[in-house]
């Protein structure tokens, strides 16, 4: 009996490892989903160059304007319809929603460092034609982790942070609970980190039913605010329809005004 039990617990190891190898080397097919999102070329209205070898698309609306706000989606979006969104809702600012690398018509593979420095990059490029403009930031889901990340580096006039999350290992390890998240994580974009340094206005919009971050995720990065944000939660909005509520851009008005 003993002789059966020991086998059994080594069949289970071993599945376990071979579960967590899996989960390590397909884990940017679980985290990125630009699938749905690609466009041609064409279909956008700037382009950003990252070396010899990369060009990132995206989308420009009301350029010109003193104030500047940079969107950053989720792990799935299609910008077009933020865009449409945006260019409805502010009119009193140039908007720019820059396709991560692998999504819409931009070149390359999405990797934390690599969205990362194309924001910070798309900051710098936009500073460089504007030195006056105020660049606000509005990131949305995975894209609140860039956000943040960018407010830790740049002097970012604003910062809105729709659906964040602390970090993804957190927000991870609650999907996964068997798993040991930390140790497999190579992106990991640790928000509350990042924004321990950032002093300026701040506004988080979560969703009362959202199923992707965990209530517990968002809590955790208010709580480890060194500020008191703006907060507005959304009790029946879930993680993919908040923005389809006439309160949430009406927030951002206010905010952004």
């Amino acid at each position: 009996m003993l002789r059966y039990t020991a086998i059994a617990a080594a069949i289970l190891a071993a599945a376990y490892v071979v579960v967590c190898a899996l989960l390590y080397l397909g884990q940017r097919d679980l985290l990125y989903f630009p699938q749905g999102t690609r466009v041609t070329a064409a279909q956008t209205d700037f382009t950003l160059r990252r070396g010899a070898d990369v060009q990132l698309r995206g989308w420009q609306v009301h350029p010109g304007r003193d104030k500047v706000l940079l969107y950053f989606g989720g792990n799935a979006e299609d910008l077009r319809s933020a865009r449409a969104q945006l260019q409805a809702a502010l009119p009193d600012h140039s908007v720019y929603l820059l396709a991560y690398r692998g999504y819409g018509a931009s070149d390359g593979t999405p990797s934390e460092t690599a969205l990362v420095g194309d924001a910070v990059a798309l900051y710098d490029h936009v500073r460089a034609m504007q030195p006056q403009a105020q660049i606000a930031v509005l990131g949305r889901s995975l894209g609140s982790g860039v956000a943040s990340q960018l407010a830790a580096r740049r002097a970012v006039s604003r910062l809105a942070l729709v659906t964040p999350f602390d970090s993804l290992v957190s927000a991870a390890q609650a999907h996964y609970p068997w798993a040991p998240v930390r140790w497999l994580l190579r992106d990991r974009y640790d928000s509350a980190r990042a924004l321990r340094v950032y002093r300026g206005p701040l506004l988080i919009l979560r969703a009362g039913r959202d199923q992707v971050v965990p209530p517990s995720s968002t809590d955790a990065l208010l709580e480890a605010l060194p500020q008191h944000p703006t907060m507005v939660a959304f009790a029946q909005a879930d993680h993919n329809d908040i923005s389809d509520d006439p309160a949430y851009m009406e927030a951002l008005q206010a905010f952004l005004r």
